[in-house]
Order: C-alpha cells, then sequence, then structure tokens
C-alpha cells in the first residue's frame, strides 16, 4: 500500500470522530447516535453549572420551539411518573405524621398494613405503636429492647394473642358469670313463691302446735288469756304448759305487731326506715332466752379489718372469752373473709358476731372492691356471703345478732342495708345510731336496738380501752406504721420459736429422745395451743389448752358434726324480719284493757305508734343541728388557730423588718387556708342564727345549698395543697429562724399538741362529717316537711365534692405506693400505669419436683429459693427474696429481686393436693415457665389461691 493510500483513509477516519463539530453525519447511524449522546452529556454539563433564573430560561426556550407532539409527550411523561392524586403519605410527610396516622388502627389493620410497601413495614412494627396496646391488656415485655431494636412490641403481642384461650361474650358469661346481673322476672317469681311457701309452713307449724297444746290441756284450765291464771298454783303438767301457752302468745304478739305495721306504713306519710327503726329497739325483749346453758356454749365472735387505723390495739381491747379475727383489707375474698370465720367458730354457732370495718353511713367497707351499699348488695355474691354468714350466728330466740361498728344507723341508705340484710338471712343487724362526730366516737354512742342493758361494744371490748384507741387513733397509726415494717415478721419467728422450745424441753424432760422423735406431730400441736394461748391470753390457760387439744381430735369434730341437727327452734328463722324484729306487748299494751275489741286495739296502736315517731323526729333533729353547729365551731377554732399562732406572728415580723419567712412564702401558705376560714366563719353564723330561733318548720338545707356553690375556695386548697407542704418542708431546711419559730409553737397547748401540717389536715376530713350529719338530718326529717328537697340537693353537692377528695387521696397512695414498690425491688420495670394498684403480696418457696413421671402422691420436692408474690390487678410481679442479718442486730433485712411478670390473663392456676412429700402447694403457669410455690400455712394457701381467681377472673372481663 502507497503512503498516499494510506494518508487518503487516516484523513477520511479522521473527518468521521471529529468533536463537538456543527457537523452531523446522516449516513453513519453509529457515529451519529455517538455525537448526539455527547452533545447531550454536554448540554448537561452546562445545565448544571447555571443558575435557577438560567435554567428557567433554557426550558422555556426549548418549551416553546417544541411541537404539539412533544409538548404531549412531556405531560404523558409527568402523569406517568409523578402521579399527584395517588402519592404514597409515608414518603411526603414527616415520620410522627404518618405514625399518628397509623396510631388509629387496630392491630389487625396494621398487620395488613404493614404487607402494603417496607416503607409502611417499617413504620407500622414501631413500638410506639404496639406498646400501648399490649399494656392495654395487661402484657409486658420480660426484658427492655436495645436502641437499635424495632418490632420487639409486636412480637410480644402476636405471641400473648395466639396463646389467649379467647371466648365470645356469651361464653365468658357461661364459665365466669357476669358482673351486676340483673335479676329476672322468673327469679322474682321463683323468690316470692318460696317466701309464700315459708310463710305457708309456718302457719301450718303455728296452727298444729295449737291444736296439742289444746289436746294437752287439762279439764280444769280455760282456753282464755287471764293475767291471775299465771299466778295461781298448777298441778306438775300446768308450768309446762305456761311455758308453751307463754311461747305461742309471743308469737301472735309478734303477728299483731307485723299487721299494724303494714297499716301503718300504708297510711302513715312517714318513710319505711323510721317504723323499721322503732320496732328494733326492744326487740330482744321478746326474742331473749333463757337457756343459759346454750349461750354458753356459743362465742362470740369479732372480725377486724386491718385498714381500722392502729387495729393491733383494737385487738388488744378484746374482752377474753371472745373470739377475734383479724383479716386483710386488701387481700382477702369473700370467701377466704367465710372460711376465716368458719375455722374460728371450729363448728359452732356464734351467739353474736361483731364485723369491725371502716365505712360511712351509707356503706360498709368491708373488702377491697366491696363496698357493701344498697346498689351491690343483691349481687349474687354478695348475697350468698351473708346468707352464709348469717347462718354461722345463732338463732334470734337464742339471741343471735350481729353488730356493725359502722353508723349505719344514721342515714336512710345506712337502715335500708339493715332491712335488706335481715330479710335475706332472718338475723337481727344492728348498728350506731349516734350522731357525734370525730374519730370513731360513733361507735361508743347509741346503737339501734341494743341488747338489755348494755350497749353491743361492752360484748366485745373492754370499753375504756375501747375509749383510749378512740382517742388517740390518729397518732397510734402513724407510730405503728414504721413499727409493722421492721418488727412484725420478727415477732411472728420469735412466738413460734419460744412455743417450740418450751413444749421441746418439756417432752423431752419427761419422755426421753427415743419417746421424743416420735411423737413430733403432738409436739407441733401444743406448740400451736401455745400460740393460740397468747393470741387470746385466757386467765385459765390449761382449761384453754386442754379446749384446743380436744378441738384438734377427731373426736371432738365428730361432736360438732353431729350438733348441726335442725330443731323445730331453726324453723322460725324463716319470719319475715318485720315480724321477727317486732317490740313487746309492753310498749303499746300497758295502758289498754283486756276487753278492747281488735279493731279499737288496733287504732290505739297505730296512732301511738305514730305519734312516738313524729316525736323521736323531732328530738333527733334538734339533735342532729346542734351537733352540727357544735362541731362546725370546734373546726373553725383549728383554722383560727393556724391564722393566730403562725400567720399573725409571721406578718408582724414581716412589717417590723425581722422576716421569718417571705412575703410570697407567707402566701402561698396561708392564703387559702384564711379564705377557707372566713367561709367557714360566716357558715358558722348562720346556723348559729338558725339554731337561736329554732322550731320543726325551721330549714337548714338551703344553708348548705348557698355553701356548697362556694367550694372553688376548698379547690384552691386542695390543688395547692402538695406545694404547701413542700413549701413548710423546704422553708425548715433553708431558714433556721423559721424552723425555731415552729419548734416554739407546734405541738403547744394553744396548737391543741398538733403541728402546723397537722392543722392543715382538718378541710379534707370535714366533708365526710358534712355528709354523715346531712344523712342523719335527712333521716329524721318527715317525707312532707320543706327542707327534705334541699337536704336532698346539699348531700349531693357534698358528695359530689368527697369524690373529687378521694380520689386526690387514692391517686396520690397507688403513686406513693408503686414508686416504693419500684425502689425496693432491684431490676424492677417501670410499674407506674394508669389505675393500677397493689391487691395482694404473698411470701412462698419454689420447689423442684425430683421425678415428674412418679404419681403426684408420690413425687418428692426441693426447694430451690424464696419467693415473694406481688399480686396487681392487671399483672403478677414475681420476684426472688433474699434475707441478710446485721452484725450484732437482730433484726434483719429483705431484699427482692425481680424475675419476670406475668399478664394475669394468661396466668394458668394448678393445685398439688397434699401428700406426704409436700404441703399446700399449687403451680402458677406462664406462657413460657412455670413455678411450683408452696405456702407455710394451708390458709394462707386458701386464701391466696382464692383473691388470685377472683383478680384473674376481674381483669379478663
Amino acid at each position: 500500500m502507497s503512503f498516499g493510500n494510506f494518508l487518503q483513509e487516516s484523513l477520511e477516519v479522521e473527518s468521521f470522530h471529529t468533536r463537538f463539530s456543527a457537523w452531523t453525519p446522516f449516513n453513519n447511524q453509529f457515529l451519529n447516535r455517538q455525537l448526539f449522546q455527547e452533545r447531550v452529556t454536554l448540554i448537561s454539563h452546562w445545565f448544571d453549572l447555571w443558575t435557577n433564573k438560567q435554567r428557567q430560561e433554557f426550558l422555556f426556550t426549548i418549551l416553546s420551539q417544541c411541537s404539539k407532539s412533544q409538548l404531549r409527550f412531556i405531560q404523558d411523561w409527568f402523569s406517568e411518573r409523578k402521579q399527584v392524586a395517588r402519592v404514597d403519605f409515608s414518603t411526603v410527610l414527616p415520620r410522627f405524621i404518618s405514625l399518628y396516622i397509623f396510631s388509629f388502627l387496630n392491630p389487625k389493620d396494621l398487620c395488613a398494613a404493614a404487607q402494603v410497601s417496607w416503607p409502611w413495614k417499617f413504620l407500622t412494627e414501631q413500638d410506639c405503636l404496639w406498646m400501648p396496646k399490649c399494656t392495654k391488656f395487661g402484657w409486658f415485655l420480660p426484658y427492655t429492647p436495645t436502641q437499635n431494636e424495632y418490632g420487639a412490641w409486636k412480637h410480644h403481642y402476636i405471641a400473648c394473642v395466639s396463646s389467649l384461650d379467647w371466648l365470645t361474650p356469651r361464653e365468658a358469661a357461661a364459665v365466669y358469670g357476669t358482673l351486676n346481673e340483673p335479676t329476672t322476672e322468673d327469679e322474682e317469681l321463683q323468690e316470692r313463691q318460696r317466701e309464700k311457701y315459708l310463710r305457708k309452713m309456718i302457719w301450718e307449724k303455728i296452727a298444729f302446735h295449737k291444736k296439742e297444746l289444746l289436746k294437752a290441756r287439762p279439764p280444769w284450765l280455760s282456753g282464755t288469756r287471764c293475767s291471775r291464771l299465771r299466778k295461781c298454783t298448777s298441778p306438775p303438767g300446768g308450768p309446762h304448759l305456761q311455758r308453751h301457752g307463754a311461747r305461742l302468745d309471743e308469737t301472735l304478739e309478734r303477728q299483731f305487731v307485723h299487721t299494724s305495721l303494714d297499716a301503718l306504713s300504708k297510711q302513715s306519710h312517714l318513710s319505711g326506715s323510721h317504723s323499721y327503726s322503732l320496732i328494733k329497739k326492744n326487740h330482744h325483749e321478746v326474742g331473749r332466752t333463757n337457756d343459759n346453758s346454750s349461750c354458753a356454749l356459743q362465742p362470740r365472735i369479732i372480725l377486724i379489718s386491718s385498714q381500722i387505723p392502729a387495729y393491733e390495739m383494737v385487738m388488744e381491747s378484746v374482752k377474753v372469752g371472745v373470739v377475734a379475727v383479724l383479716y386483710e383489707h386488701s387481700g382477702v375474698t369473700l370467701e377466704g373473709l367465710l372460711h376465716l370465720t368458719d375455722r374460728a367458730l371450729q363448728g359452732r354457732k356464734a351467739q353474736s358476731l361483731g364485723i369491725f370495718s371502716s365505712g360511712n353511713s351509707r356503706e360498709i367497707d368491708l373488702l377491697q372492691g366491696y363496698k357493701i351499699c344498697t346498689k351491690n348488695l343483691l349481687w349474687p355474691e354478695v348475697r350468698d356471703f351473708w346468707e352464709k354468714l348469717g347462718s354461722c350466728v345463732a338463732t334470734e330466740e337464742e339471741g343471735g345478732r350481729v353488730d356493725f361498728f359502722v353508723p349505719l344507723g344514721a342515714s336512710e341508705a345506712g337502715i335500708e342495708i339493715l332491712s335488706q340484710l335481715s330479710q335475706l338471712t332472718g338475723t337481727l343487724f344492728s348498728a350506731p345510731a349516734g350522731i357525734a362526730t370525730g374519730s370513731y366516737q360513733h361507735i361508743l354512742s347509741d346503737w339501734l336496738w341494743p341488747e338489755r342493758g348494755q350497749n353491743p361494744p361492752s360484748n366485745y371490748f373492754s370499753e375504756s380501752k375501747l375509749q383510749a384507741w378512740s382517742s388517740f387513733t390518729e397518732f397510734l397509726e402513724d407510730t405503728l406504721k414504721s413499727v409493722r415494717t421492721e418488727l412484725k415478721p420478727l415477732f411472728k419467728n420469735l412466738q413460734a420459736s419460744i412455743s417450740g422450745r418450751m413444749i421441746g424441753r418439756f417432752m423431752l424432760d419427761a419422755l426421753g429422745m427415743s419417746s421424743f422423735l416420735n411423737n413430733q406431730d403432738t409436739a407441733q400441736t401444743l406448740a400451736e395451743g401455745l400460740m393460740e394461748l397468747s393470741k387470746e391470753g385466757s386467765d385459765k390457760p390449761l382449761e384453754f389448752l386442754s379446749c384446743f387439744l380436744l378441738k384438734k381430735s377427731s373426736k371432738k369434730n365428730n361432736d360438732f358434726e353431729g350438733n348441726d341437727i335442725l330443731t323445730e327452734g331453726d324453723l322460725k328463722e324463716a319470719w319475715d324480719p318485720l315480724m321477727k324484729q317486732g317490740s313487746t306487748i309492753e310498749d303499746y299494751s300497758q295502758d289498754s284493757k283486756p276487753s278492747l275489741s281488735q279493731m279499737d286495739l288496733d287504732t290505739e296502736v297505730l296512732v301511738k305508734l305514730e305519734r312516738k315517731l313524729q316525736m323521736d323526729s323531732v328530738e333527733k333533729r334538734t339533735q342532729v343541728v346542734r351537733e352540727l353547729v357544735q362541731s362546725e365551731r370546734r373546726y373553725v377554732q383549728m383554722l383560727e388557730i393556724v391564722r393566730d399562732v403562725y400567720l399573725r406572728p409571721l406578718r408582724a415580723a414581716l412589717s417590723s423588718n425581722r422576716a421569718i419567712l417571705s412575703a410570697a412564702n407567707i402566701h402561698i401558705i396561708f392564703s387559702d387556708t384564711l379564705r377557707i376560714l372566713n367561709l367557714n366563719r360566716e357558715f358558722l353564723d348562720n346556723l348559729k342564727d338558725r339554731l337561736q330561733e329554732w322550731s320543726p318548720a325551721h330549714c337548714v338545707g338551703e344553708i348548705f345549698i348557698k355553701f356548697g356553690s362556694q367550694l372553688n375556695t376548698y379547690s384552691n386548697f386542695f390543688n395547692n395543697y402538695p406545694v404547701v407542704l413542700k413549701t413548710i418542708e423546704k422553708c425548715r431546711e433553708m431558714t433556721p429562724a423559721f424552723r425555731a419559730f415552729l419548734k416554739r409553737h407546734d405541738k403547744t397547748i394553744v396548737t391543741k399538741m398538733l403541728s402546723l401540717p397537722e392543722l392543715l389536715l382538718y378541710p379534707s376530713r370535714r366533708f365526710e362529717e358534712y355528709i354523715h350529719l346531712l344523712y342523719a338530718l335527712r333521716l329524721h326529717t318527715p317525707a312532707g316537711h320543706v327542707d327534705r328537697g334541699d337536704l336532698t340537693t346539699a348531700i349531693d353537692q357534698i358528695k359530689n365534692y368527697q369524690g373529687y377528695i378521694d380520689q386526690i387521696k387514692k391517686n396520690l397512695k397507688m403513686r406513693e405506693q408503686l414508686s416504693a414498690m419500684q425502689t425496693v425491688i432491684w431490676g424492677c420495670p417501670t410499674l407506674s400505669e394508669i389505675n393500677r394498684y397493689l391487691i395482694r403480696i404473698q411470701d412462698v418457696v419454689q420447689l423442684r419436683c425430683c421425678d415428674e413421671k412418679m404419681d403426684f402422691s408420690l413425687r418428692q420436692y426441693e426447694q430451690t429459693r424464696d419467693l415473694s408474690l406481688f399480686l396487681f390487678n392487671d399483672a403478677l410481679l414475681i420476684t426472688s427474696r433474699s434475707t441478710s442479718h446485721t452484725p450484732f442486730e437482730r433484726t434483719s433485712k429483705t431484699t427482692y429481686q425481680f424475675i419476670t411478670s406475668v399478664p394475669l390473663p394468661r396466668m394458668l392456676i394448678e393445685d398439688i393436693p397434699d401428700s406426704k412429700y409436700v404441703k399446700n402447694a399449687f403451680i402458677l403457669q406462664g406462657s413460657k415457665h412455670e413455678w411450683i410455690c408452696a405456702t407455710e400455712v394451708e390458709d394462707d394457701k386458701f386464701l391466696w389461691l382464692s383473691v388470685l381467681q377472683h383478680t384473674i377472673r376481674s381483669s379478663m372481663k
């Protein structure tokens, strides 16, 4: 190839590779495409370097040169690639807004949304969405997720739901029953038929008894009632007939009183509770029996709630011979309370039963979750409890009764409770009717239907000790709080140790080592007898121990079972309570003549009863108003102590340039109290003016309504109350002069031996006294009185405000309790949740089965560690318990280590029957683990399982 040809071909090829020139090779498609891409790249490079304004000018120039087809292409491209109407909001909106939108979905919809796209899956699995849904059902994670971990709460929710035995509402109602189930018409009809049948049976029994008496009547006696008949002498058969005749006369008298009262309730405008209270007054004068031997075998029993302040001193006030049962207010169910009562009675019937618990004039705070009132008295479980409890008391003819140490006799609602309980059980129920205000002063006041010659408190307590307890209740409770925590375990172990040592030494000295080893059960029984003797404090210890050993023997148990045979007297328990509660004939027939006809006697009795009711109502109404004025005067005096002893000296020191506190702190501490003082002083003046011109027609309700409309002053006080206390403590620590000032004035005679924070407690306690007095005033106000409507309005106002105060106290107490528990338990997760509260703490031991393949009766267990179970209303907290001793000290320190928390709906309970190798054991089974536990005492196991099952059912509902 010549050099010329080579040069010509090279020039041709070089001409085709010319870059960035205006020449475009149309014939060569490859070079054309390559040159076009180079130019587009160059223009894109220039476009990136231009400003926004230059870019807009360039786009305008290009688009203005485009044809319609090209512009349509651009429009279609935008419609296809950027659909504004269907854009994914999770990619456009901020993340917290997207999470807020997803929070409205239920768990099922969240799982469906997670399948839409990866952004939606990431958002719908966030813990902030699933944690509230888990905690709503009491499902808590057993660990704390790491910082980069997400989706843990969702997996936990799915695991809980997959292992949950879900029931439909109808199935759940069939298994667990319903709460507050209304009584159907069929049940009411059955109840009426039952009462009708009982009445018919009783009348047939009375008629048969009367015929038998007429057959056995000697021919020389007439069939008429005559006073001289009881004075004359009779043959040997005479006294027997006379005794039966007297019983028949009492029965006929009760029938007459019942008929008269029915007529009175229809004709009189007074409320039915008034008639009820009048009939009850001399009830035991009719129904008292003279059989002293039967009464000697029937003990008196008193149930004392642990919520009573300083209940230890109340226990010490119990008389010798009275069986005292202390029960936990927050850790016992109705079934457990019945179990404790049966264990205390040992198969006997009580001569009388007292219930010493907290409450007011409208309800009984018997147990946590069971405030007995007219609304829940007919619940199936509550009704069954009172029927069974009434069967533990002796019959009315034997003097049996139930005494409530709660002022139910001071309101219409309280008397209605007593009436319904009497109708349910056929037993006499009594309660204080006094109007005394103060710390449990109503117990020692007047009672409804007291026993002849004595008040019910004297049957159970030493009145001097009870009076001392009521005077120092608040101070004793504050002192005993720390003592219970520190010394209760020590005293319990010390008592058991001393009893065991004493019995062991006696048996070792008397029997020797070989016989002692074969009689360990006897030693244990004697040790229990000594512990019971220390609790009862009997004056005759040997007789007490002999009776205790007889009760433990099987022979005595058989005798108790044999004594539960129904007699003819038991049939009389089915009488209508109003017929039972009739007064004696001495109340209304002492001026009557035997020759009067039945109609004349009925009219005269009705007139006397109505007149007596009206007179009693007027006297009681005046008594309540006087008590109201006196208690209000005492209350105002306590507020004046705050003003005169504390406020005025501090202001005087501030004015004389020797300030103890700043003006701002003085205003924070005393301003609300001063407004309350002015308000109540005006209220007291109005009451005094009304009392000076008092008459039965005057009204008090309008004064209370005016007072209730100004309660915003108290609202400011209660809202600032925590701030006031913190300010006092801060000023005490930071200002020595204020510390010295409080030391000079606190707990002196002028301040009634009280400190400034204790004086500020009085406003919160005053409203309960207002409600108590208003109910008592309405009780003794006739139905047609002008003041009755105003009293009802005033009661509603004060009750609503008292509910507001109680809610503040409850929330504060729950927060403090959970906070203290959070500090005590190591590694405990956050316990502060809305509406969560502690129910019971139970100490158990954890067991391990050596061989699970063996039969239950042959399995052997060994203890692994000590556990403490904290039962809340929504979860069970399981912790390990360890006890450490301090050198040179007897007291020990208990620490708790968190193990796990189990939601109650996922908890299963299995009982382990007692065998030779294990006692008082049960199994707690969660979703992943199970714990074999055992209690030391059989009663603890029964009470724990009872309250645990009840709480599980409540949490599922």
